[in-house]
């Protein structure tokens, strides 16, 4: 056995021993899409060591794949060529739901090998490279609420963008009637995503028609990023197969509330967690409260990141549960940051500002970098928690409500810049941008609703 074969990284010694003849890959794009191919074994194994080519388009287009003209890290100016993509072969893992084919997860450098300045698994990594230095191993786990529909994308795209049929009626929150409505969907889901990589602590019916929620498992952060990211469009592969289309749109239909993509989180040094302080106010350590004052401070300085669509602030509506201040509170749901006081190991902080709309690797690197500034700069948590329903958040200036202004706000931050690097924040803000114009010369059925006859 040559000295590389004994080296090798076991999920590609496994793969030579063999016949697979496929392998599936994918990398993010700017908006948590996951973008990805069919790789002939051969082409994969070639590629383990010196990484593969992959049209720089995907961080150059927008969801519905119209490309920007506004980027310049990669454009029509550029021509598109291919950046280098490499494996991130600790990934590794199989799709149940499609032939047990073996799958990997991938990242894009620069032919130096440095992180490319765009990539949003690398934003992430940039972020934790800096709390390693910190002697800090962030932890975290997502979970996602969604609202799940009787469609097929032919039967969508019918009904022109209205009228989606939810999966079940009513608001029936936690509820195993419902459950039992779609047992083979709900099972395939806990029990396909566990086998996937993606170990679901919990699942059960939301408040809303066809709502579900999913606790994802606590990991290192990025792990967690990688399997929410592969939950997201996991949902959506295993939905087919029933005639359920899952959707983590933020805010479908005014009538209901939103769908939110919750961040837990707690910073270990590798053997205990940090956040508890057993002397401390509600068991809080001071490393705790100087990351929660670093939250407060400057979260909103991120928000395009965990609000990152025009239709993610149609979520920011008092009464419907999302937080729409940056307040916190003790066990309170009510606050953008909830302290949960628990035992040394379960202590940590629930960030609930963010909506299910995220690209999950954005939404994780925008939370740790505002905590870890608030860590670095051994701020003071002064603010006092709210109580009740926002009960002391009265003179707690309200979040922005569209894209274009949190937008602005990140541009020009100088907090986001210093985490995220100056052509992260420059291309990111661009998109956003991009975003916002193509609202604006949107026709809505709302407008035609409101002025079509009447005016």
């Amino acid at each position: 056995m040559s000295p590389k074969a004994r080296n090798e990284h076991p999920a590609v010694a496994a793969l030579r021993q063999s016949d697979v003849g496929k392998v599936k890959v994918a990398v993010s794009d700017i908006d948590g899409i996951l973008r990805g191919k069919l790789l002939h074994r051969d082409k994969f194994l070639a590629a383990v060591d010196g990484g593969f080519g992959f049209c720089d388009v995907v961080f150059g287009w927008d969801a519905h794949d119209s490309c920007y003209d506004n980027t310049e890290v990669t454009g029509w100016q550029h021509g598109f060529p291919d950046a280098l993509a490499r494996l991130d072969l600790d990934t590794a893992r199989h799709v149940p739901w499609d032939g047990n084919v073996p799958f990997f997860l991938g990242e894009f450098i620069n032919t130096d090998g440095s992180p490319f300045p765009v990539c949003p698994r690398q934003t992430l990594k940039r972020v934790l490279r800096r709390a390693e230095k910190l002697g800090l191993l962030p932890m975290t786990g997502m979970e996602f609420e969604w609202f799940n529909f009787s469609e097929t994308p032919q039967s969508w795209a019918a009904k022109r963008g209205v009228g989606p049929t939810t999966l079940s009626p009513g608001m029936f929150g936690y509820s195993l009637l419902r459950m039992a409505d779609n047992p083979g969907f709900f099972n395939a889901l806990m029990d396909e995503m566990a086998a996937f990589g993606v170990p679901i602590e919990g699942l059960h019916t939301e408040t809303g028609p066809g709502v579900y929620e999913a606790a994802l498992t606590f990991s290192g952060a990025l792990e967690a990023a990688d399997r929410a990211i592969l939950f997201k469009t996991g949902a959506k592969e295993i939905g087919k197969r029933f005639g359920i289309m899952p959707s983590f749109m933020a805010k479908w239909s005014a009538s209901y509330p939103g769908c939110s993509g919750h961040i837990h989180q707690s910073l270990s040094d590798g053997k205990k967690n940090l956040f508890f302080g057993a002397k401390g106010r509600h068991s809080m350590s001071p490393l705790f409260e100087s990351y929660l004052a670093g939250q407060v401070a400057c979260l909103m300085e991120f928000a395009p990141l965990f609000w990152p669509t025009v239709n993610s602030y149609k979520r920011l509506v008092d009464g419907f549960w999302a937080p729409v201040k940056p307040s916190w509170g003790v066990d309170n749901r009510t606050a953008s940051f909830r302290v949960i006081a628990g035992s040394p190991k379960a202590t940590r902080l629930e960030t609930r500002c963010p909506g299910a709309d995220v690209n999950p690797y954005l939404a994780m690197a925008a939370v740790l970098a505002a905590g870890l500034d608030g860590v670095e700069k051994g701020l003071k948590l002064t603010a006092p928690p709210i109580t009740g329903t926002n009960q002391g958040a009265e003179h707690i200036p309200r979040a922005p409500r569209s894209l274009i202004e949190t937008t602005q706000v990140f541009r020009r931050s100088e907090i986001a810049r210093d985490w995220l690097g100056d052509s992260f924040v420059d291309h990111f803000a661009a998109t956003r941008e991009w975003e916002h114009r193509q609202w604006q010369d949107a026709v809505t059925d709302w407008e035609l609703k409101r002025y079509f006859e009447i005016i």
